[in-house]
């Protein structure tokens, strides 16, 4: 099961021959993407071409359908200044504010859009690469190397002890918030295995009997999000320095300050306090 997919999305690789009509655009400078403000809402342009916006595009990258409309990722030089109306700004400070299903697409733009960029040329010999056809990748001429889009998955843990949850804090969380301990899988490492490794590193507890619940794509800066329930084992709570800068046992009467509507974190929690009797 994967959290939150945009509705009414139809990912695609081959852009259209022509297309008639207005698309909806992902235009980035950077990372910094193009909005419109209007009446204080922020909304993504709608337009039938970037050059409507005042942007001349280095390169854009087809997305696919969102309820009948096309949608582009495009990316523009460091120097692009668009209309009036519109400004540049960072996806994390539109996470909220625009609705959730364009926030998704924003993510999988972004990270489309910076992997088009990163590999223009081959890594291995530095021929310059091509698209290949039915397929989102870049292919080498020269030497046949090709490069997808990356990925960096995580296992996300959320540990049960009786009727209490283990949350805990990174030191760049917002005020109060406490979330479910999480990790990057190393090379050679399965997801069971990184998530047995992460919680021992970071809080200093055994657990066991891992029971998968979904994933989640997240464009900071190119995750996959695996969350797993698990049961605590033994060990003291012991915080990592440097990582983490407080953690506890939290029972559904003492919770804190928990993550975003949107992340699979608050959906991984709120899961495990509806099975809590």
């Amino acid at each position: 099961m994967s959290l939150l997919e945009a509705p009414g999305f139809v990912p695609l690789i081959a852009p259209p021959e022509a297309h008639e009509g207005d698309a909806l655009w992902f235009v980035f400078r950077g990372n910094l993407m193009l909005v419109h403000r209007n009446d204080e809402r922020v909304e993504l342009p709608v337009v039938s071409r970037p050059q409507a916006l005042g942007v001349e595009p280095m390169r854009t990258q087809y997305l696919g359908m969102l309820e009948g409309r096309h949608c582009f990722s495009a990316e523009c030089d460091e120097r692009t200044e668009p209309h009036d109306h519109l400004r540049w700004a960072g996806l994390r400070s539109l996470f909220g504010i625009i609705d959730d299903a364009t926030f998704l697409l924003a993510g999988r733009a972004v990270q489309i859009m910076d992997w088009d960029r990163s590999h223009q040329f081959c890594g291995r010999c530095g021929t310059p690469t091509e698209r290949k056809a039915g397929e989102r990748s870049r292919v080498c001429p020269a030497c046949g190397q090709t490069h997808y889009p990356r990925l960096a998955p995580v296992a996300m843990a959320l540990v049960h002890h009786g009727s209490e949850l283990l949350l805990a804090r990174s030191p760049h969380f917002p005020p109060g918030m406490f979330s479910a301990l999480a990790g990057f899988v190393e090379p050679g490492e399965s997801i069971e295995e990184c998530l047995v490794r992460e919680v021992k590193e970071e809080v200093g507890v055994d657990v066991t009997n891992l029971r998968y619940f979904a994933s989640q794509p997240w464009p900071f800066p190119h995750s996959l999000m695996v969350a797993f329930h698990c049961d605590y084992v033994s060990g003291e709570i012991v915080p990592q320095e440097g990582e983490i800068e407080a953690a506890d046992w939290f029972s559904r009467d003492r919770l804190p300050v928990l993550p975003h509507r949107l992340s699979i974190a608050r959906h991984l929690i709120e899961d495990a306090l509806a099975a809590l009797p």
